[in-house]
């Protein structure tokens, strides 16, 4: 945004009348068009999961990954001038500002590719920032020779078989920094038939294989642990059919989401979701961690989405289930097993998955409320009178928004005059440009009149939609840039949900800076703590007493990052005994010799 005063103007007089019949002091002001905005997307550099945007399901945004924009608004300069843009108000409500309850928070500032599990070891022992359990390498795995290496250039060619230090230095560290393996070698399948021999020679070898997709995921499920073969989907990039009719999309699983997104936008329909990593996280990936991300509140999630897949499994049979019909009670609905197992079951190489209407008319609205109970009663109140096109609706603390001002560059905030303790975007996606906004409107002042909104602006362009977005986008990359970052990705009823934030701000005092956001609408709270470096003492004081506090909720301990190598062992705070086992036998039937992805998603001990 280009002015952060936004200069006074005469709104509409209906809203005047109406502002003023509801006793506020002063008329509504709508903010300025960015005198930048040339109506095209502008997205943020450096950022961005994996899942992503997603990967998992974060909003996570690892570096390098392209930018949303203003959600579904046009993603072109020839969209953009073909549609009235939205009008942009301010409310103004003097607040009486909240502390938190233990006062606000002080700001805390290769492996070389030797043929050795030892060393492997020491790797993941020295590198992994988490209280898991530092299990040690499956005696039972063989070791990658050169027999191994030959086998595979026959198969893949030179160019699909990688053993360059630097090339694999890359595969084997996640993007945060946090989990690093010792991976000598790379494989770059181009075909379900290759990944299908790769994994048949590796299930009689016992080699241990990490399938990886854009490797955007926040819980180490995408890098080995040890000296793991790495096989990546990245070859498997090509979009198969698409169903204009239908808006049925079938592709590789190595399709980047961003791509694929645009195809489908470019056809008149969008993906049903949407993740910080979207330039950098695959649909394969995505699917496999069962991502939820910024549209899940709208369209729910990839379980109601996916209409077939097509599955490599651990002993090189492919399990062909790539339907695209939209009912079928064919006996055991298996796709279901495969989304969310992060891996572990088999290897997606084909998805089909059911994409929405892209509708014509976009709002944003950035708001802050003086307390989370307002924002619950906000959401209940979005709920209520959005209705149908309430698209989005997150939540963000004001430890997060000074964390992206000071990190993220070109980042404004669009409600700088005061201080507020909670802030929320939300967005609203709809087919009549004139009845949304207006409804929007109305929602907010109702809103304003019950004290549940304290100030609020809604994106008169395409900009500052974007830079609401990048904010709320950009939490994840902007933590990573204070140094060590512990992430917790967990569903707590709403009512509770900011509970464990205050809590954990009253155990660790100025020890580290703790941060709440997330999808206040799915009831999924992304919890960071940041800290210089990666401190024993901070991870102690932090678990199991998170784990515990949410499993007392009956709450989830992986909303949607899925549990991987972080969250493996700590599988029982979510899942009981019986749940666990028969998790481990489905896993001993399709991967008896449990080479997908070792040491993720479940207990060593139950496999």
């Amino acid at each position: 945004m280009a002015s952060v005063h936004p200069r006074r103007v005469r709104p509409a007089k209906q809203l005047v009348a109406a502002a003023l019949h509801r006793g506020h002091t002063r008329p509504l002001r709508p903010l300025p068009p960015s005198p930048s905005s040339t109506g095209q997307l502008r997205g943020g550099s450096g950022g961005g999961h994996g899942a992503a945007r997603g990967g998992g399901g974060e909003a996570s945004t690892p570096p390098g990954t392209a930018r949303r924009g203003a959600a579904g608004m046009p993603h072109t300069e020839y969209e953009f001038a073909s549609r009235t843009v939205n009008s942009c108000r301010r409310f103004h409500w003097i607040p009486s500002l909240q502390r938190p309850p233990c006062g606000p928070r002080t700001n805390v500032e290769t492996y070389e590719g030797q043929h050795s599990a030892n060393k492997a070891s020491e790797v993941q022992k020295r590198t992994f920032g988490s209280a898991a359990t530092h299990n040690q390498r499956n005696p039972a795995y063989s070791e990658l020779n050169s027999d191994d290496v030959c086998y595979f250039k026959s198969i893949l060619g030179d160019n699909g078989v990688v053993q360059d230090e630097d090339r694999i230095a890359v595969a084997n560290v996640d993007w945060m920094g946090k989990y690093k393996g010792a991976s000598q070698l790379l494989l770059l399948p181009k075909s379900t038939k290759e990944v299908s021999k790769i994994l048949s020679y590796c299930n009689t070898r016992r080699l241990a294989v990490v399938p990886q997709g854009g490797n955007t995921g926040l819980v180490g499920g995408s890098v080995p642990v040890y000296d793991e073969v790495i096989v990546s989907l990245a070859g498997m990039d090509k979009i198969i059919s698409f169903d204009n009719v239908n808006g049925i999309l079938t592709s590789e699983a190595g399709c980047v989401l961003e791509n694929l997104s645009t195809f489908v936008e470019n056809e008149g329909f969008i993906m049903p979701l949407d993740l910080g990593a979207k330039g950098s996280c695959h649909i394969g990936g995505n699917i496999s961690t069962n991502a939820g991300g910024l549209r899940f509140i709208r369209y729910g999630s990839l379980h109601g989405n996916v209409l077939g897949l097509e599955v490599v499994l651990a002993d090189g049979t492919i399990l062909d289930m790539l339907t695209t019909l939209r009912k079928d009670n064919t006996g055991y609905d298996l796709k279901h097993l495969f989304i969310g197992s992060e891996g572990s079951l088999g290897v997606v190489t084909k998805v089909a998955v059911l994409t929405p209407a892209k509708l014509p008319a976009t709002n944003v609205a950035f708001l802050s409320c003086n307390d989370y109970t307002s924002c619950q009663k906000l959401l209940l109140a979005a709920r209520r009178n959005l209705g149908e096109i309430l698209s989005a609706f997150e939540f963000m603390d004001h430890h997060c928004i000074d964390l992206a001002i000071r990190h993220l560059e070109g980042v404004q905030n669009p409600l700088p005059a005061s201080q507020y303790k909670f802030y929320v975007l939300i967005e609203t996606t709809g087919s009549d440009e004139s009845y949304d906004k207006t409804k929007l409107e109305a929602f907010l002042l109702r809103s304003m009149e019950d004290g549940l909104v304290s100030d609020g602006v809604i994106a008169q362009d395409i900009s500052q939609a974007s830079n609401f977005w990048r904010i709320r986008e950009g939490i994840s990359e902007a933590s990573v840039k204070v140094g060590a970052v512990y992430k917790y990705d967990l569903s707590i009823p709403v009512e509770k949900l900011y509970d464990i934030v205050e809590e954990m701000r009253c155990r660790l005092g100025d020890n580290a800076e703790v941060l709440g956001y997330g999808h206040l609408g799915d009831g999924n709270l992304h919890l960071n703590i940041l800290s210089s470096k990666y401190d024993d003492s901070i991870l102690t004081q932090i678990e199991p007493f998170v784990y515990e506090w949410t499993s007392a909720q009956r709450g989830s301990i992986s909303a949607e990052h899925g549990l991987g190598l972080m969250k493996a062992e700590k599988i029982h705070y979510s899942k009981s005994t019986e749940a666990v086992q028969l998790m481990a036998s489905i896993k001993k039937l399709l991967d008896p010799n449990s080479i997908l992805n070792p040491y993720k998603v479940l207990p060593q001990s139950v496999l």
